[in-house]
This record gives C-alpha cells, structure tokens and sequence, in this order.
C-alpha cells in the first residue's frame, strides 16, 4: 500500500477532534508478535470500579505496565495513580480527555470501561492509532455503535477483547462441553434472568451544580446535553437510555452471552418480544425498565430473558442465572457453578445424576487471554463480533418493549424492516462537536 492510498483511508474514519494518523510502517511494527519476555505498556479509559479490576488483573500478569490513566473525575484519576504508583514503582500519566492518551505512541494496548455510551469513539480511535482494546461489556449503547466498531477492529487488524468474561470461565467452559456433547438431550429452551436491588437506580433528587473535580461536559460527550444529577451519574448511569439500557443490556450482555453459545449461535433471532415496564416505584430515577420479560424466537429452540429489578430471588434459589432445558435434564448455572436435574422417566433418571461443580471468579482468566492475544496476534476468547451479536440481542429486548412491538432483524440491511419507531433507535445522534465515526 502506497502511502497516498494509506492517507486516505485512514481520513475516512472521522471524529471531532481529527484523525490518528500513522504511516504504513508504524502500523507493521504494532502487528508483530511480542514474546513472553517483551513489556506489554497498557492505558485505561475510565479507572473508576470496572477499569481499575481490569487494570489490576492486567498489572498482576509477568511484563505488563501501565502508562497512562483518562478520567474525567479527577479524584478517581489521582487516587488510581497513586495505587498504580504504588504496585508498579513508576506513576502513570493521567488525562482527562481519552485523546490525549492514545497519543502515547508507547502504548500497546487499551482498557476501555467508561459508561456506555462512551466505549464505541474510544475504541474506533484506539484502533486507529494502532492499540489493541479491552472493551467492557455491552460493546456499545447502540447497535449502529457496535457495528462501526467491528468495522473498525477488522480494518485496523487490531486484538479485542469484549468484557464479557464467562467466555475465559472453566466450569463455564465444562457446561457448554456438557451441552454440546448432548448429555442433557435435544435443547429446546433457555431460561435466563437477572433480580438485583441495585438496578432501581437511587431515590430521586434534585439537581446540583457540578462538583469541581468532574468535567461532567466531557463526561456526557456525544450524548444529549444535561444538567447535573447525581442519579444519572457514577453508577447510576446504567438506568438511562442515553448512558446505557438496564438489566437487560448489564446482566444481558453476560447471560445472552451463554444462552447462545449452548448452540454456538452466530445470528440474529428470527423475532423478539417484550413486556413489562417500570412499576416498582415512582420514587427512583431511572428510565430503563424495572420489569421485563423478553422472549428470542431461534430456528430449534427458544432463550427467554426476566428481570425483577429491586428484587434478589430468583428460579432454583438463585438471584441470576442461566436453564439449559433439554429432553433429558436441565443444566442450571451461574457463577458459583453449575448442576444437573436429570429428567425422571420409568422411575429412574434419564441421565445420571452428577455432583454439583463449582465455579470461580473468571475476570483474571480472561485478562490474561488478552494479553496471550495480544502477544500471538490470535483470537480473543470474547471476539468483537460475539460482543457484538450479544449486545444486539440485547438492545433488540429493550428495544421491543420502547416500541411496543415484535422485531425482526435484517441483518442485510441493518435493519428491523418497516418499524420506523424501532430503527430511530439503531443509531444514535452525537451532540456536537462529537461526529458519529465512519470507516
């Protein structure tokens, strides 16, 4: 590729702030192989509770090092300095604008684990300039969001890993090898849900001047301007349409994840519907709904999905999980483990009855499988396209029940058809000076 040719499509992806241009050669070098005894130099966008655990898992493995730190809540960013100071002997440089940072021709590779609708800009230009990306779950607050940022990984050759970690998980791993060895029967349901306390957002409060150490414009970025409330902001986030989508995209993203990897789905559904709505209580703020109910119509079986928010019991004793129903057993699983029901026929079990097996905490495993990536140039154990096909499940549940309607989805033409009302919500429109990005 001549360098005129290289310059031009790298201008085709455009943002607010300008291009990340780098020639042909710099490129090349960020392609080759870096062995085991070679530093892999690391930044993280946001370093508030998810990008500090995955920060700290990445600088728990042998030749990692952090360089950089972006937070646009300075008390956050100076306290995570401090700690990376601390652990690895040498201060990281802090930024609070994610630009700044991805300069750095040093860094190898990006963590990004801001809000939702902060992760597809950051990756698109991470990809750009060259790093390879660690992105949290759901890949993006949209699905036009996340189709961009495939695009952009493939174009750029860059190794991503989606943050959806029960892909790295043993006993996660086993019980899909149960499954797919058919040892529960022919699947024809998946039953999946999440009841959380946390996901009816907080009381309702008046607005308040912005605290000094937020650069709450930055904060907000390409969504919709807005005065300060500090319901819509640290953790809170997630229960407004602007910022994220509830339960069904947080909790969704993981166990959408493992419903359709038991058949190692790589489509959209045939159809999604919903009901539900928001009927705890009028006294919390949040927008994303409190009660859903969503069903994924699959060629050969079906995947359910339930959310109580505000409430923490669930089937089979568990406030989350995930039931494999097969002709012979079901296979229920969550993060503390997985265990068989065997159907009962003639008076015996079907299959035999197993002990039940335990799981562990799996955001380790997966870190480190980025890094093994990142060094061999192999795929991630969560590529971009599965986190992608997850989060557009996803947004389809919520989607569904915004419109009142059932979906279908052309994955030809981007699109759910005629439902007008359903594709205004495929791609969001960025406040300027923010630009939707274009490969």
């Amino acid at each position: 590729m001549n360098r005129r040719k290289f310059l031009e499509q790298s201008t085709q992806l455009s943002i607010a702030a300008g291009a990340f241009v780098q020639s042909p050669e710099t490129r090349a070098k960020n392609h080759v192989r870096k062995s085991a005894n070679e530093k892999i130099v690391i930044g993280v966008i946001g370093c508030n509770n998810m990008g500090n655990g995955i920060m700290n898992h990445a600088l728990n493995q042998p030749n990692v090092e952090c360089a950089a730190i972006c937070d646009i809540d300075t008390n956050i960013g100076n306290k995570r300095a401090d700690e990376v100071m601390r652990k690895q002997g040498k201060r990281p440089q802090l930024y609070g604008d994610f630009r700044k940072l991805l300069e750095n021709k040093d860094i190898d590779a990006v963590i990004i684990a801001t809000p939702d609708h902060w992760h597809c800009l950051p990756m698109v230009e991470a990809c750009r300039a060259g790093k390879d990306v660690y992105v949290e779950k759901p890949l993006a607050n949209s699905i036009g969001e996340c189709n961009v940022m495939v695009k952009a990984a493939r174009h750029y050759n860059r190794v991503v890993q989606v943050g959806q970690q029960q892909r790295s998980g043993e006993h996660w791993q086993s019980a899909m090898q149960f499954i797919h060895s058919g040892s529960i029967g022919t699947l024809r349901k998946v039953h999946s849900w999440a009841n959380f306390n946390y996901a009816i957002g907080s009381r309702i409060v008046p607005d308040e001047p912005v605290p000094a150490h937020i650069d709450f414009n930055q904060w907000l970025g390409p969504a919709p301007l807005r005065t300060y409330n500090r319901t819509r902001h640290h953790g809170s986030w997630r229960f407004f349409w602007d910022y994220g989508g509830g339960l069904m995209t947080d909790w969704g993203a993981h166990l959408l994840d493992i419903a359709l990897w038991a058949k190692n789905i790589k489509t959209p559904p045939l159809s999604v519907a919903a009901s539900g709505g928001n009927f705890y209580s009028p006294d919390f703020a949040h927008e994303a709904f409190d009660t859903l109910s969503v069903m994924y119509q699959l060629p050969d079986y079906t995947i359910s999905w339930e959310q109580t928010a505000g409430t923490q019991n669930g089937p089979y004793g568990r406030s989350y999980g995930l039931a494999f129903v097969g002709n012979d057993a079901t296979l229920v699983i969550d993060r503390g483990g997985w265990e068989l029901f065997p159907e009962i026929d003639k008076g015996g079990y079907k299959v035999p009855a197993i002990p039940k097996r335990s799981g562990k905490e799996t955001h380790e495993e997966h870190v480190k499988n980025w890094l093994e990536c990142i060094r061999t140039r192999k795929e991630t154990n969560c590529p971009i396209e599965n986190g992608r096909l997850v989060a557009l499940y996803a947004h389809a549940g919520n989607i569904a029940l915004r419109t009142n309607s059932r979906l279908e989805w052309n994955e030809a033409a981007q699109s759910f058809g005629k439902n007008e009302a359903a594709n205004a919500l495929i791609t969001p429109t960025y406040r300027a000076p923010w630009e939707f990005p274009k490969i």
